[in-house]
């Protein structure tokens, strides 16, 4: 094994064990380097693999801190949505709509979703728990005209299998972008921030087969308990 591979899988076990912490201050990297009598870059390697996957966040001028001892991983390769992911989340997942409404495309939204001004919009809030905590609020906006017949208790369960099974229509692909932002006034209503100032903000406008816009979201999620991946290929 790596001097890198050893440290990363150290610090690991020490998180995943609840040794070190929610909040507990991992060890610098000078006192890294001399129990394991190796170079700084390979240290810093370490941790930013900790930090790239959610378990860590280094601080400026104090030290890197455990985030969560359980990240979980979003995969970032396909369309796919939160009542297909959850399974593999755990037992105590559960989704609560919180805001369910019609409006005319106006605004700053006119820039997200390609339709006409003025056509309607059936926006939905939903919070997803997971373990007690309110860690996603997903914002969906929805042509009406493409996708009709919405509901509150549609949406409780899978919007897209809604689509796809009873209004026959396929999903085909996503422009996706993503970015941490302050924190909204939304996300301090409807998230458990614990004190977090930003949230990731995965945002996705959403096309049907034939070529057409049907959906923009917005899923912003706490800090401390996600990190996302994909597969790059040259």
């Amino acid at each position: 094994m790596t001097k890198y591979s050893q440290i990363y899988t150290d610090l690991l076990a020490n998180i995943t064990t609840e040794r070190l912490a929610r909040g507990a201050r991992l060890p610098s990297e000078t006192e890294l380097m001399t129990r394991y009598d190796a170079s700084r870059g390979t240290v810093r390697k370490a941790i930013e693999q900790l930090q790239e996957r959610g378990f860590a966040q280094k601080i400026h001028g104090k030290g890197t801190f455990v985030l969560s001892s359980s990240p979980i991983e979003f995969q970032l390769g396909g369309i796919v949505s939160f009542q297909e992911t959850y399974p593999s989340l755990g037992n105590d997942v559960s989704t609560e709509v919180v805001e369910f409404e019609h409006f005319p495309l106006e605004g700053a939204l006119t820039d997200k979703i390609d339709a006409e001004p003025g056509s309607l919009i059936t926006r939905v809030k939903r919070v997803r728990r997971i373990d007690g905590k309110r860690v996603i609020l997903d914002i969906n906006c929805f042509v009406s005209e493409l996708i009709p017949g919405l509901t509150p208790e549609i949406a409780q369960h899978s919007i897209y299998a809604y689509i796809e099974q009873t209004l026959n229509l396929q999903i085909s692909f996503a422009q996706r972008t993503i970015e941490a932002v302050p924190r909204s006034k939304d996300d301090q209503l409807h998230l458990d921030l614990d004190g977090q100032s930003h949230v990731i903000v995965v945002s996705n406008q959403t096309f049907l087969q034939d070529g057409r816009q049907f959906e923009y979201t917005e899923s912003r999620h706490t800090l401390d308990k996600f990190y996302f991946s994909d597969i790059a290929r040259r």
